[in-house]
């Protein structure tokens, strides 16, 4: 199992939804996303506020593509 998919899945049963930084911490000015976490900088900066619905929803998806070919 990938370090990303591990940090995922414990962020995702933590209550509240707790946060899939990994520690990396760079933005790739290519996509705009952290090369650690796969979120963008508005997703880094309002995911304490986001409610767990919002918050498992931009992990599900940042999960995906982290995954894409």
């Amino acid at each position: 199992m990938s370090d990303l998919k591990i940090t995922v899945e414990r962020a995702k049963a933590q209550t509240p939804v707790g946060s899939p930084c990994r520690n990396v911490c760079r933005i790739d000015l290519g996509h705009g996303l952290c090369m650690g976490c796969f979120r963008s900088r508005a997703e880094i900066k309002h995911f304490k506020s986001m409610n767990d619905e919002d918050k498992r929803s931009v992990i599900d998806r940042r999960a995906r593509l982290s995954c894409a070919p």
